[in-house]
């Protein structure tokens, strides 16, 4: 008992001295420290500054009504009266309106052909053409919404009144244009807000990608001025790998709780951003997915040997993550490589869990297969991170050897790499 005890004991000091000296490698670290508290405070707020206003109304259009009927003139008064689209200017034809979109004038061209009001009346099929500004999403969704919603009033229109010239009252002509009566219902997101739908997803994603980007510019800094965190003190050297892990993880998941509740939840609270869930159910969610993230960054972490890798990684990481998520697209059309490839990052389950709960207003059931998909992420990661710390540890360790083999191995075949790269520097190799 007395044994345990004291093992127990010894464990819990080098747990706290390991999770103690790693704030203290953070918060000596201007860099980290940047990344941590500038892009975990900041960047959550510029978002929401960035894509506040994620209702677009009234984009300006422009009609091309080549058929000049009153069908046409009903459909152009329908859609000027939609809450997506303004029609702003009247064309007599394609090249005045060609002319006005690419002068930035107006978002989209609704054109009505000469035979549209023909074709209506002998009871064909008639067709008009949109066109969008493809440069912005929402031109695209805006001019297509409205011009979708005012179509399908007006076929109910057109077939209620070929109905009643056939001899059917009103009801009754309703009544077969409407079998089944329905309602269109929107749920979770009314106003069609790109905001709500976007933002949900990045919130979680700078959490992860902060602390890795955090976590590997520390270790990139460590490995080039030759002081790594897998050199460990001297009782530690070839064992108790599993309270090393804890003990800087710890560190980590501690400073990353707190800036996890100030991302889910405050700031959504700031900008008005649907709040359904429980805050309960938010925080053990973040349990979650914050361990999940601290072990997943410190096996990558391991990967990376200089500072500056960290900015390229920059550069392509988080767009992925966020087309990964399936926010940004379906997870249902994403091919199958990339889905499998989605499931290394906790983002891909932890943005599902958190719209499930946050904007869906579901509880813990609602998110139970992606918080088992991250458990299983914490232990794997956990155990990776686990043999990476202990195999370079194991280098550093047997570095004198290592070298001594090298050198040795270099008789042997008569070549002296270290010259030979100096001379591939110089540029005088093949001489």
């Amino acid at each position: 008992m007395a044994t345990k005890k004291r093992y127990f004991g010894e464990w819990l000091l080098d747990f706290c001295s390991l999770a103690c000296n790693e704030l203290k490698q953070i918060f000596s670290d201007g860099g980290v420290m940047l990344i941590f508290f500038g892009a975990g405070l900041i960047y959550p707020l510029l978002y929401n500054v960035v894509y506040r206003n994620g209702i677009l109304d009234d984009t300006p259009i422009a009609i091309v009504d080549e058929a000049a009927c009153s069908e046409s003139r009903r459909y152009i008064r329908e859609l000027d009266a939609t809450r997506e689209v303004e029609v702003a200017y009247k064309c007599i034809n394609m090249a005045e309106a060609e002319k006005l979109m690419q002068e930035r004038k107006v978002k989209g061209i609704v054109l009505f052909p000469r035979d549209f009001g023909e074709k209506l009346q002998r009871m064909e099929t008639a067709t008009l053409s949109v066109y969008c500004d493809m440069s912005c999403f929402l031109y695209y969704k805006n001019a297509l919404m409205a011009t979708n919603h005012v179509m399908l009033q007006e076929i109910g229109q057109i077939q209620i009144e070929r109905y009643a010239a056939a001899g059917f009252t009103g009801i009754e002509a309703a009544q077969l244009v409407q079998a089944v009566p329905y309602e269109e219902n929107n749920p979770y997101n009314n106003a069609f807000s790109y905001s709500i739908f976007l933002l949900s997803a990045i919130l979680l994603i700078i959490i992860q990608q902060a602390m890795f980007y955090g976590m590997s510019l520390l270790a990139g800094t460590q490995r080039e001025q030759n002081r790594s965190f897998a050199s460990l003190p001297g009782h530690l050297q070839g064992h108790g790998m599993g309270r090393i892990v804890l003990g800087r993880g710890f560190a980590y998941w501690g400073l990353w709780m707190i800036i996890g509740i100030y991302i889910a939840s405050i700031v959504p609270a700031i900008f008005g951003l649907p709040q359904r869930g429980e805050f309960l159910n938010i925080l053990i969610l973040l349990l979650f997915y914050v361990t999940a993230c601290v072990f997943f960054s410190m096996t990558f972490s391991t990967l990376i040997k200089k500072r500056e890798t960290v900015f390229v990684l920059f550069l392509f990481m988080s767009p992925i993550c966020v087309f990964l998520t399936g926010t940004s697209w379906p997870s249902a059309a994403i091919p199958g490589f990339w889905k499998y490839f989605s499931y290394i990052f906790p983002s891909t389950f932890g943005s599902q869990a958190f719209i499930n709960m946050s904007t869906a207003g579901g509880d813990l059931s609602s998110a139970h297969d992606q918080m088992i998909a991250l458990t299983i992420q914490t232990v794997v990661y956990f155990i990776l991170a686990t043999a990476a710390v202990y195999a370079e540890n194991w280098v550093i360790r047997h570095k004198d050897e290592i070298e001594e083999k090298k050198e040795e191995f270099e008789k042997e075949i008569g070549i002296d790499f270290r010259e030979e790269d100096i001379r591939i520097i110089r540029g005088e190799a093949g001489e």
